[in-house]
């Protein structure tokens, strides 16, 4: 019997390959020998495992699903999607850790970089040697990431950057950030900036009572010249950091079904276990109401999940799309969260099993990368024609 049938109820396993199944099998053997050990004491301390890097660069967890000439795993979307599921069934820090290094990062080098941009970073990033960041959102500009005011300007063979970055996952461990920024003609355009560059600073952001188990930085840019072979030259304009997160979004769409999964297992364990008034709560028809609306949500979801990645890989998928599986399987996961908390009662806020966490992280996914409202207007406008943003 699959070890997933308890979250695998309509047989989704038969829709996938044996090599997505091993892939899935090894990621979720990875989490719970290697990293679940680890969980809380990064969690207590506001830290990320960094150790366990080279360990995802060895299994071929970051960029897994670009291609294998740069030292990337070449697998099926899908593939790729329950990597990042198995990921975040450890917690969302772990997923947006990977999540940020193949799609923000790896992704934009691909498919805008230069030869040599491409032979220098990609292999040193799939293999956890480097790790990277992605500077978009700025302290005044989130929903609206064009109106950024970071600035780049020429001078002879460099550029001279400034501006500030907020909320950058992997900031302060980054060995590379890729920071968007406006040039003299207001052009959007990518730029590689490498650890140590004068005028280029990373300051942790602390204080969080979600996503602690990921590495959350300011990066601050003052008159940070860098040379003007670091511009991507593939891309310019908003559609460049714009397809970055599309990519990081479908991501997502994936991730949050593995919290949603954790705790509804959870749950179904304790309902199971759980005693009160001389019989299992789980025999009681509140809690079965529960527990079956939960995995039915989850069932929902990973149809979802499993035709956006058939859709990606056929060349077929709209951004409109993701949006849609972003904002529905969010907003599942965190219900999904939320009711695995009541019925452990009491028990559902403490460390030792892992819901209350997983409830605190999707609060934070719910907004980031494209708040829940913002991709319903996405969704809206795609499908009267009429654009609600303005």
């Amino acid at each position: 019997m699959s070890r997933f049938m308890g979250t695998d109820y309509f047989d989704l396993e038969s829709l996938l390959s044996e090599d997505e199944l091993a892939i899935q099998n090894m990621v979720y053997d990875f989490v719970r020998k290697e990293f679940m050990p680890l969980i809380h004491e990064h969690h207590q301390n506001e830290t990320f495992p960094v150790g366990i890097v080279q360990k995802l660069g060895e299994l071929g967890l970051l960029g897994a699903n670009l291609p294998q000439e740069y030292g990337c795993a070449g697998v099926t979307d899908v593939a790729y999607g329950l990597i990042l599921q198995e990921l975040e069934r450890g917690d969302s820090g772990l997923r947006s850790f990977a999540s940020v290094q193949g799609s923000l990062v790896m992704y934009p080098i691909w498919r805008y970089g230069s030869k040599e941009q491409k032979e220098k970073w990609l292999p040193k990033l799939a293999s956890g040697e480097a790790i990277g960041c992605f500077g978009l959102t700025e302290p005044d500009y989130g929903s609206n990431p064009s109106g950024m005011i970071t600035r780049a300007r020429r001078e002879g063979n460099s550029y001279i950057l400034n501006g500030t970055k907020m909320w950058i996952t992997n900031g302060t461990l980054a060995d590379l950030s890729l920071v968007w920024a406006k040039d003299e003609n207001d052009i959007v355009r990518g730029f590689l900036v490498e650890k140590g560059t004068p005028g280029f600073t990373a300051q942790k952001m602390t204080g969080k009572l979600s996503l602690r188990v990921s590495d959350t930085a300011e990066l601050i840019l003052g008159d940070c010249r860098i040379p003007a072979e670091n511009v991507l030259p593939g891309i310019e304009g908003m559609k460049g950091p714009l397809s970055c997160l599309t990519q990081a979004r479908f991501g997502i769409s994936w991730g949050v079904i593995g919290a949603a999964m954790a705790c509804y297992e959870i749950a179904l364990q304790y309902a199971k276990d759980r005693v009160q008034f001389d019989k299992p709560i789980g025999a009681y028809q509140l809690t079965q109401k529960k527990l079956v609306e939960m995995v039915t949500e989850i069932t929902k979801a990973q149809l979802m999940a499993i035709q956006l990645g058939r859709l990606k890989e056929k060349g077929k998928m709209r951004h409109q799309q993701v949006s849609m599986a972003k904002m529905s399987n969010v907003a599942m996961a965190r219900d999904v969260a939320r009711t695995a908390r009541e019925i452990l009662g009491a028990n559902g806020i403490m460390e030792d099993y892992h819901v209350m966490r997983h409830l605190m992280n999707l609060e934070t996914v719910y907004t980031y990368e494209g708040t829940h409202e913002i991709h319903t207007l996405v969704v809206g406008s795609d499908i009267t024609g009429l654009d609600a943003f303005r």
